[in-house]
């Protein structure tokens, strides 16, 4: 089978992404890679970091060669301004967009397989006049897709999100049993497609401590959580809930699911990544590409220094090569 094509995104330019892109250089990975990104920009921060590595300039994602250690193929795309690792400009903004519509694109015209990004940040975007409130939205937005659902993986746990990137006193209103049956339904059908998982089992989070404890603390969970995963169970659903966020994430209970749905962003990220930081993959389920990205921020204060860790832009690139190998096997 032909290697996965995959299209990287090098974030934020004066964070760490284009570091993580540079340490990639370093690693085996059996697909081929286009890096998109400012090459004199990779070339400075190659330098900086000490980091041996023949960048090879590309006209198209589509012409990158397999990957191969000591040489990073790369679409050139110009920064507005220069770059300083650690200092924010906001003229770069709309570079790191036309970073993420290329990759996109490619992704939609099957010029890639799949696209893995590295971290931006999102202040910079918003305070240039874009509304952005991640990659996930954005992308969604983009490739028309009307629920995009948030996964973070490890190798031993899988958590999604109902609502992602909201401020939390918007949460409550945003979690509708509609959300609810239709996020396990996207779940559901990617854990069976995507990650080959047959049959799988989904615990359901309460929004309330305790899971509202039969209404006393709330009453989301017998007026909106509760009647989806009713609903979804009549369906033919392995769904189990609404089980209290803080015993959720024991042993005994990670153990009789396959993943675990989140009512909000930090109920389900706090715990996995205080698990397995480092070794977590974002997935963007719901689209119709594969994307996968890392676990963390822009790390500004770590930008040019070589102490960034490449581990979980590593674990993202090869989980886009399995899964877009999945999907191109069930085509």
């Amino acid at each position: 089978m032909a290697l996965a094509s995959i299209a990287l995104t090098s974030g934020e330019p004066a964070g760490i992404g284009p570091d993580l892109c540079l340490m990639l250089a370093e690693q085996d990975v059996d697909a081929r890679i286009a890096v998109l990104g400012d090459l004199d920009m990779l070339a400075a921060r190659a330098e900086r970091l000490g980091i041996r590595v023949d960048l090879v300039r590309l006209g198209e994602i589509a012409e990158a060669p397999p990957h191969r250690r000591g040489a990073l193929a790369v679409l050139h795309v110009p920064t507005a301004a220069p770059v300083i690792p650690g200092e924010l400009d906001v003229a770069n903004a709309g570079y790191v967009l036309d970073l993420l519509r290329r990759g996109c694109d490619a992704c939609v015209a099957g010029s890639a397989d799949a696209l893995v990004t590295a971290p931006v940040q999102k202040s910079v975007i918003t305070r240039s006049g874009v509304p952005f409130s991640g990659h996930t939205e954005f992308l969604a937005e983009r490739t028309g897709a009307p629920l995009p659902v948030m996964l973070l993986a490890s190798a031993s746990l899988r958590v999604a999100l109902v609502t992602t990137h909201l401020p939390l006193v918007d949460v409550p209103a945003a979690i509708t049993a509609e959300r609810i049956e239709r996020t396990c339904e996207i779940l559901h059908a990617d854990l069976e497609a995507r990650f080959r998982i047959p049959s799988p089992r989904i615990l359901v989070l309460g929004l309330n401590p305790h899971a509202g404890e039969q209404g006393t603390l709330g009453s989301e969970e017998r007026e909106v959580i509760e009647p989806a995963i009713a609903r979804l169970v009549a369906r033919g659903l392995d769904v189990t809930g609404p089980i209290a966020g803080d015993t959720a994430f024991t042993r005994d209970s990670l153990e009789r699911c396959d993943a675990v749905l989140a009512m909000y962003h930090d109920q389900g990220l706090a715990p996995l990544k205080a698990l397995a930081f480092g070794g977590v993959v974002n997935v963007t389920l719901g689209l119709p590409i594969v994307r996968t990205s890392v676990d963390h921020g822009t790390a500004l204060a770590l930008a040019g220094t070589g102490r960034a860790r490449p581990d979980s832009l590593i674990a993202a690139v090869r989980l886009a090569r399995e899964l877009a190998g999945r999907v191109r096997e069930a085509a």
